[in-house]
């Protein structure tokens, strides 16, 4: 029998109490928690770690991380993360089930409580080309597996709005099996809100501003305070805790994997002590309510729980001694205990190499008498961008970067089939040489650009194209490359050696120029067509507020 015990802080978060135990653990099960005499001087123990359920990321889409699923377990376990809310929607868009079937099979070579949901848009629009396609009966095949629990992110609000038939098939079907839905709704308010909520979606990751969140909360939804590598909504919702502690949950959502190496739920709560809020009430939306949402078989640290627990050094900066899953020990003082298995590649990669030339935007795209053109002004730490209309530059009858004034070309290739590439411009990404160009192009995962000449454009796009996907960034005769093998999204190496070449290209970009927090994160979300309010798919400039291309 494998039988174990571990002392110290016990912290029950249900009675908000905290006291000296010894948890005993049997076969992987927590077989009692028995309260340590102490010295009525010292009603709490000095000195020895305090023991909590595990962390969970309540939304969050794995292949954002550039990892498989086994290598970012190896890094998660580290900041006490035991397991995860997975929307594995990236591959589906390049992969279709199989995608999906890859990232549950590789999720149970190692010792961590995966949770996927069933893609609910796959595509997520008809305005860009995807590599595959989930209509309603490949999610209900995918909803009555035991390991998907949820109907992931409906993105497609307008689809719920207005009730259309694949889109409430869909929600149909998870509510006859007793699945929650998940949201995504930027922005929706009032009377619309209560519409997408009432037709039975819970959750929503997409909030920034606590004015709209506060309206979801009042319909009923669950709000998860999202801070990942790119959108970053904590300083705006923390606050919602104070009285909303129930129906709050946190989550990344797409985390690239030097962040990944640095922190995880473990800093939110760090951040949250930090702004003086309640720890019970934070433990609460980092532990509890994604068990009692998504009833995933994740331990809440009772008798009888898998036990999925960790020990940490104290509830300030929740510096993580010990991470326990199902009885297992799988990371101990910030290193990793679970073995790096040789992940399979699959892929869906068809794009020949381009020229200069395929990048040229001619004046002709100018369709007013005032000479102005809708330029993207990415905003930094938010996936929402502006549509600005300015006067672009020219030259020999093209529309050509204008660095000077932070006004570059971006680009997106289909990578599925032969067609022209889309060029736009966008401003506040800040490269004053160069280009940058990756695979991770959400939610199509065409390959997305930015570049102050052509010829730089070209080559960053072919470095991506030969190793059919990755993230890439030249400067002059200089060039680097991470390569993504598996469905141009994710690698299959060693998830700490992947993140220090991501911090190497991360840091070429910057030197270029950019001001952006995380470039190719930011990067990543241009193409993202249900964030408002102007991104560029492989067709052309798409407005996110008429829901409509306009090029």
């Amino acid at each position: 029998m494998d039988r174990f015990s571990v002392t110290g802080q016990f912290v029950d978060i249900p009675q908000k109490s905290i006291y000296p135990a010894e948890i005993v653990v049997a076969n992987g099960i927590i077989e009692s928690i028995v309260k340590v005499p102490t010295p009525d001087s010292l009603p709490i123990a000095i000195g020895i770690p305090t023991i909590l359920p595990g962390f969970i990321d309540s939304h969050v889409h794995i292949e954002s991380s550039m990892l498989v699923p086994s290598e970012f377990a190896r890094l998660a376990v580290v900041h006490g993360t035991v397991g995860s809310i997975s929307d594995p929607h990236e591959i589906a868009n390049v992969c279709g089930l199989e995608g999906v079937n890859y990232m549950i099979e590789n999720g149970k070579s190692i010792p961590f409580k995966f949770n996927f949901g069933a893609p609910s848009c796959v595509p997520a629009t008809d305005f860009e080309t995807a590599g595959d396609r989930l209509d309603s009966a490949d999610v209900e095949f995918l909803l009555k597996k035991e390991e998907i629990r949820y109907l992931s992110e409906m993105m497609n609000f307008p689809g719920v709005l207005f009730k259309d038939n694949e889109v409430m098939e869909k929600i149909a079907i998870s509510k006859k099996l007793g699945k929650p839905i998940d949201g995504h709704a930027p922005g929706l308010r009032g009377d619309q809100a209560k519409q997408y909520i009432d037709a039975g979606i819970s959750t929503d990751h997409e909030c920034f501003t606590k004015e709209e969140a506060l309206d979801k909360l009042k319909y009923g939804m669950k709000i998860i305070i999202r801070e990942g590598s790119a959108a970053k909504n904590f300083e705006a919702l923390i606050d919602l805790i104070d009285d909303h502690a129930d129906n709050i949950l946190f989550c990344s959502d797409d985390k690239h994997p030097d962040s990944l190496v640095n922190g995880h739920i473990n800093q939110l709560c760090a951040r949250a002590v930090a702004k003086g809020k309640n720890v019970f009430d934070i433990l609460k939306a980092a532990c509890i309510n994604p068990v009692l949402h998504y009833k995933p078989n994740i331990g809440m640290l009772r008798v009888g729980d898998p036990a999925d627990f960790i020990l940490v050094k104290d509830l300030v900066n929740f510096e993580v001694l010990k991470t326990f899953i199902d009885g297992k020990l799988v990371a101990e003082d910030g290193k990793s205990l679970i073995k790096s298995p040789k992940a399979a590649v699959i892929n869906n990669f068809n794009c020949r190499t381009r020229a200069a030339k395929d990048f040229r935007l001619p004046i002709s795209a100018i369709k007013n008498s005032d000479n102005l053109f809708p330029v993207i002004e990415a905003l930094d730490g938010q996936l929402i961008t502006n549509k600005i209309m300015l006067n672009p530059k020219t030259s020999d009858g093209y529309i050509v970067s204008d660095p000077g004034n932070d006004i570059l070309k971006i680009a997106v290739v289909n990578r599925y089939s032969e067609s022209p590439v889309a060029v736009a411009l966008i401003r506040n990404v800040g490269l004053k040489r160069g280009a940058i160009a990756s695979s991770v192009a959400h939610d199509s995962h065409n390959i997305v650009a930015v570049g102050v000449d052509d010829e730089s454009l070209a080559r960053a796009c072919n470095l991506v194209i030969k190793e059919h996907g990755g993230v890439s960034c030249v400067d002059g005769s200089k060039e680097m490359i991470l390569p993504l093998p598996v469905a141009g999204l994710m690698s299959n190496e060693d998830g700490y050696k992947v993140a220090e070449t991501y911090t190497a290209i991360d840091a070429m970009a910057k030197s270029l120029g950019s001001s952006l927090s995380a470039p190719f994160m930011t990067l990543s979300f241009m193409a993202l067509l249900v964030i408002p309010h102007l991104k560029l798919s492989d067709k052309g400039l798409f407005d996110g507020n008429a829901f409509r291309l306009i090029s």
